[in-house]
């Protein structure tokens, strides 16, 4: 095909230019529903986001479960009592002293807590990921005498104490996950989110 000398070039410049721009907005409005899909939605971003609770409602002895992550988190307002056993069985645990790090460092100490009051750990056995229970009185002597109550696992027996710490001889090899959190008032707590500094 001959070319026609007598073709204005600015016309072929303007349609060259024209279809570049028609060409870049199409792939343009084809690449932002694709790049949108990949951005997290505004539910999922919510399921990580720190969770407020008020403590006031929760009595001593009683023990509150809110969603962090997906995940149950235990909130237990211990008594004095529950509190007291606490040092009389650190030669049963597999690690008293809580040296893993399945805490925050504040949370690293013989309650496993900021206020010794509150315990928040994180609902879930580090066995295979069952549900344990609120057992807050001693035990019954099917789940061992010597067990002073706490949280017991169903599903492969694993128990732990009243600052999530687990016995030796259970399925779980280390004691319950404490979330980061901290006070916001004396009634207030969030969980998800170390204090600011």
């Amino acid at each position: 095909m001959a070319i026609n000398p007598s073709a204005d070039p600015s016309k072929r410049r303007f349609l060259v230019a024209m279809s570049s721009a028609i060409g870049g907005i199409a792939a343009a409005g084809v690449a932002i529903p694709f790049v949108a899909s990949m951005m997290p939605s505004a539910r999922a971003l919510a399921a990580g986001a720190p969770v407020e609770v008020d403590l006031s409602p929760v009595e001593p002895g009683m023990m509150l479960t809110v969603e962090w992550r997906g995940k149950p988190v235990w909130i237990v307002n211990r008594t004095p009592e529950m509190l007291a056993m606490l040092a009389k069985h650190d030669d049963r645990l597999v690690d008293a002293a809580s040296e893993q790090t399945q805490q925050p460092a504040y949370a690293q100490n013989a309650t496993r807590s900021i206020q010794p009051q509150y315990l928040v750990a994180v609902g879930i056995c580090t066995h295979l990921g069952c549900s344990p229970t609120f057992r807050k009185e001693i035990a019954p002597a099917d789940l061992g005498a010597d067990w002073p109550g706490g949280f017991f696992c169903p599903c492969h027996g694993s128990r732990f104490d009243l600052a999530a710490r687990v016995f030796d001889g259970s399925p779980a090899p280390t004691n319950l996950v404490i979330p980061p959190h901290h006070y916001m008032s004396a009634t207030r707590i969030l969980v998800g989110e170390d204090a600011k500094v």
